[in-house]
């Protein structure tokens, strides 16, 4: 099948390049000409383990495009995926739809035949029904269908969740839409692997709905980890607890300074907008992401409290900065209200992520960056750690004993044991575990 992706970010670039990893032609459109121009170079704006492969594969058997000119490729297209981006509106925090209402517009002014037009981006509940409005307006005659199919990505781990999803969501009433999207994702019939067919709008919810449960898991365990300092337990035990009831489940449930990324924060706030809008207030969420927000400013206070209550003039080592592993994202990450926080305090920030200090560059001032872990803390008076690299998980303790000025290590990913800090002599403070 001939597939248009419309956007060649995260979502857009990863789907486009497994879609033509299945075997169908694949033209990804995007409007910056400086980022088609380094794709078709084999360039890839993003960091995502294997991704590079798997583009430069299907370009060179000639089943993956790059192109500025949406014309021939939308005309051409049995399927054309907005996935575009939708960040939080300023003001008041609903989806910014902007970019998807454009793309529907142009869509419609080039479509040729019967085409399935599939919103791939993150949207709120009702967003299909308005791209089939512009569609039917801009072209009254036009022959095609409006689907929801929403992204379930990790970012780190986005290849596999494409090829071995949990499931595929799909939004239609449209049988001809059906037959189009299970042609598309026919490979996964192989892996069993479920394709659930819904009304458009219970599939836009079942997007909010997910990401909003995982944000209530992570806030939820990083609540009781404060509550394990204050009795004296181990959260680490209290979630493997928990997480063995198969009503749980063990994943989202590790400590952590909050949840950041491009879909948690804005995804929350989208839903509480919605859900007030239509008069049914979700108040967990709500309440989610209040805590979450004040979690992140909270943890360098313990930092701060870690060091004595006073870090002016005093240099810290911070390990991490991208919101998590195997990714170069900052978006929300804990590191933008961790680092600021600390240098408005007067400590002199040194840091070290393997992905995601050049997109920190762009975005925090006022502090150095190191070539690797060691020369982050060497000299420092503290070690921080912000983000679970697994270059982090097995640092040579000798060397870090050796290269910082004090003994004080705080891991807010919970990656060391304590007791094992404790009998190298390190003054050693992580998350939940008294």
């Amino acid at each position: 099948m001939r597939v248009a992706m419309i956007g060649t970010g995260y979502v857009g670039l990863v789907s486009g390049a497994c879609f033509a990893d299945f075997g169908h032609v694949v033209t990804c459109v995007d409007k910056d000409a400086s980022k088609i121009e380094r794709l078709k170079k084999g360039e890839i704006p993003i960091y995502e383990p294997g991704l590079d492969d798997l583009v430069a594969q299907n370009v060179n058997a000639g089943r993956l495009n790059f192109t500025t000119e949406a014309k021939d490729a939308i005309a051409e297209a049995d399927a054309v995926f907005i996935a575009v981006g939708t960040p939080s509106r300023r003001g008041d925090g609903h989806a910014d739809l902007s970019y998807v209402y454009a793309a529907a517009e142009e869509i419609a002014q080039l479509m040729d035949g019967f085409t399935v037009v599939v919103t791939k981006s993150t949207v709120p509940v009702g967003t299909g029904d308005e791209v089939e409005a512009i569609i039917s307006k801009a072209k009254p005659n036009a022959d095609f269908a409006v689907v929801s199919n929403p992204e379930f990505l990790r970012e780190g781990a986005a290849i596999k969740d494409f090829k071995i999803p949990d499931r595929v969501v799909v939004g239609t009433d449209s049988e001809r839409a059906r037959e189009v999207m299970r042609e598309l994702y026919r490979p996964l019939f192989l892996n069993e692997t479920p394709i659930l067919f819904t009304s458009r709008r219970t599939s836009e919810l079942i997007k909010y709905a997910a990401n909003a449960f995982l944000a209530v898991k992570i806030t939820f365990i990083n609540e009781m980890a404060d509550l394990c300092e204050a009795v004296g337990a181990n959260v680490q035990e209290v979630s493997r607890g928990i997480g063995l009831d198969g009503r749980i489940g063990r994943k989202f449930l590790n400590a952590g300074p909050g949840y950041g990324g491009s879909c948690f924060p804005k995804d929350t706030l989208a839903l509480t907008r919605t859900a007030n809008e239509a008069g049914s207030p979700v108040r967990i969420v709500d309440t989610v992401v209040e805590v979450n927000a004040a979690r992140k400013k909270a943890m360098a206070a313990k930092v701060i409290k870690a060091m004595g209550g006073d870090v002016k003039g005093r240099t810290i080592g911070v390990l991490g900065l991208a919101f998590k592993p195997n990714t170069d994202d900052m978006r929300d990450a804990p590191a933008l209200d961790i680092v600021p926080a600390l240098i408005e305090a007067g400590a002199n920030i040194v840091a070290y992520d393997p992905e995601g200090m050049h997109e920190a560059q762009k975005l925090m001032s006022g502090l150095a960056y190191a070539d690797d872990a060691y020369g982050a803390i060497e000299g420092a008076d503290a070690m921080v750690i912000i983000t679970e690299w697994d270059q982090f998980r097995a640092l040579d303790l000798d060397r870090v004993k050796t290269l910082l000025k004090s003994d004080v290590v705080v891991d807010l990913r919970n990656i060391y044991a304590p007791e094992d800090m404790a009998k190298r002599g390190f003054e050693y403070t992580s998350l939940g575990r008294a």
